[in-house]
């Protein structure tokens, strides 16, 4: 079950009223991004990749939190309304390595429900969409994936399981370009003056978008 459009954009401003920041705009290009790749795709639905776009980061409507709170977060919140597919999607999108990012046992047992949706899931084409669509998006629109990967490591620091993570998704730009038959930058808005925008990397409490 998926929420309407109407109804995912409304989500995500009651969201934006509980936690304001860049993550929402960046939700929302995340949507775009996908909603325009999936038009180029026959067997994806354009409406279902921008619901799933805009409320991957869902989670991020209790505050300022990591990668394994918003995750667990939006999941249980998609999962309480009934998104059985929105929930996916919360669950999914921060672990473009899948089974093979937990070679460890988790501290919380928010990361043990983590890891053991994520072991017994399989990555279809809404899975690696919204991995990929996260990775073109920032808060000011849409850039290179070579530019948001060095955006995030300014913010986050560098480690091995990130070179992997670009690996897969570096693959994954070239299973959909093989089915859209182009690039996909050339369904990204902008991308070119976007991509040449150097703000610096966003804190909290900071509004980094470009004038």
């Amino acid at each position: 079950m998926l929420p309407t459009v109407e109804e995912a954009k409304r989500e995500l401003e009651a969201a934006a009223e509980c936690n304001p920041g860049p993550w929402v705009r960046h939700s929302l290009n995340v949507g775009i991004a996908a909603r325009n790749i999936a038009g180029k795709v026959p067997e994806l639905d354009e409406n279902k990749a921008y619901i799933l776009g805009m409320l991957h980061d869902i989670g991020r409507r209790v505050g300022i939190v990591n990668i394994p709170k918003h995750v667990y977060e939006g999941y249980a919140y998609a999962v309480e309304r009934g998104w059985d597919e929105v929930a996916r999607i919360c669950m999914t999108h921060s672990y473009p390595l899948m089974k093979d990012e937990f070679d460890y046992e988790p501290d919380t047992e928010e990361e043990r429900v983590i890891k053991d949706y994520i072991l017994n899931c399989q990555a279809d084409d809404y899975d690696k969409l919204i991995q990929i669509c996260d990775a073109l998006a920032t808060d000011y629109g849409f850039v290179i994936l070579e530019k948001r990967f060095v955006d995030v490591t300014r913010r986050y620091g560098i480690m091995k399981s990130y070179i992997e993570g670009w690996d897969v998704t570096f693959r994954n730009k070239e299973y959909f370009e093989e089915k859209m038959g182009c690039s996909i930058y050339d369904v990204l808005p902008d991308i070119g003056k976007t991509t040449l925008l150097c703000p610096p990397p966003w804190k909290p409490g900071q509004d980094r978008r470009p004038e």
